[in-house]
C-alpha cells in the first residue's frame, strides 16, 4: 500500500477482510449450523475449540504485558477477567466446559488437550506468538475478527438449538456473554488502529494482521473437517467420537 487511507477507508479495508476472509464461511461451520453433524462431530468441534478458548486470556495477557499506557491496560484487563473470571467457576472458559461437560466429554480430557489435533495446538500457539513479536498495533489488529463475531454467534445458537436436541439454551451460554463483549472489544481495538495505524505501512500491517487471525481461525475448521468429516483421517492419539 503506497497511500494513506482515510480512517473510515481503513475501516473499510478492514471489514472485508471479514467479508472474505472470516470463518463463518468454513464448509465445516455450515455443516454445523444447519444440523448435519453427528452428536460426535459436534463433540469434536468443542475439545478441540476448548484450546482457543482457554488461550486467550494468554493472548490478551501478553498483549496487556506491552501497554505502557495505563488507561490502555485497564480496558484492555477486562478481556481477560471475562474468559478467567474472578473466581474459580465464572468467565467465558467455565462457561465452555459446560459446553464440553453436557456433550459427555470428560472433564481432564478435555482441559489436559490430550485428544486435540495438532493442527488446533499450532494454530492456536501461533496466534500467541504473533502478538508477543509484532507491533503492539499488529497485535491489537489481529483482535478485530470480533467485528464479524456476533453475526456467527447469533446464526450458530439459533442453528445448533433448532437442528441438535443435546443442546439447550443453558449448555451454550458461553455465546450470550460474547453477544455483548465482542462489539465492545471491537469498538476500543478498532478505535485504536484507526488512531494508531498512521501510515501506509502500518495500515497494510493492520490489514495483514486480521488476514492472519482469519486465517488461525480458518485452518482449525481445516483441520476438524480433515480429520472427522472428509477424509476422516484424525491424528493418532486424537480424539475419537464413539458414535451410536
Amino acid at each position: 500500500m503506497t497511500t494513506l487511507l482515510s480512517p473510515e477507508e481503513l475501516e473499510n479495508r478492514l471489514r472485508d477482510v471479514g467479508t472474505r476472509r472470516y470463518h463463518s464461511l468454513h464448509p465445516f461451520h455450515k455443516l454445523l449450523h444447519n444440523g448435519n453433524l453427528t452428536f460426535g462431530q459436534v463433540q469434536a468441534w468443542a475439545l478441540n475449540r476448548y484450546y482457543y478458548q482457554a488461550m486467550i486470556p494468554v493472548k490478551d495477557s501478553a498483549i496487556l504485558a506491552r501497554m505502557e499506557e495505563p488507561e490502555l491496560r485497564r480496558v484492555w484487563r477486562q478481556r481477560i477477567v471475562d474468559h478467567d473470571g474472578d473466581h474459580e467457576g465464572e468467565g467465558g472458559i467455565a462457561r465452555w466446559l459446560v459446553l464440553t461437560d453436557s456433550l459427555g466429554l470428560d472433564r481432564h480430557t478435555v482441559t489436559s488437550l490430550s485428544g486435540l489435533l495438532p493442527a488446533t495446538k499450532f494454530a492456536v500457539d501461533a496466534y500467541v506468538h504473533f502478538v508477543r513479536e509484532k507491533s503492539l498495533l499488529e497485535a491489537i489488529a489481529s483482535s478485530l475478527t470480533e467485528m464479524f463475531s456476533p453475526g456467527i454467534i447469533g446464526e450458530r445458537v439459533a442453528g445448533m438449538l433448532k437442528n441438535y436436541d443435546f443442546v439447550s439454551k443453558d449448555t451454550l451460554a458461553y455465546f450470550d456473554k460474547r453477544l455483548t463483549q465482542a462489539p465492545r472489544d471491537a469498538d476500543f481495538a478498532l478505535d485504536y488502529v484507526k488512531q494508531h495505524a498512521r501510515t501506509p505501512e502500518q495500515q497494510e500491517q493492520a490489514i495483514r494482521a486480521l488476514e492472519f487471525k482469519c486465517n488461525v481461525l480458518w485452518v482449525q475448521l481445516d483441520a476438524l473437517y480433515f480429520a472427522y468429516i472428509d477424509p476422516k483421517m484424525a491424528y493418532p492419539g486424537a480424539f475419537v467420537p464413539k458414535e451410536g
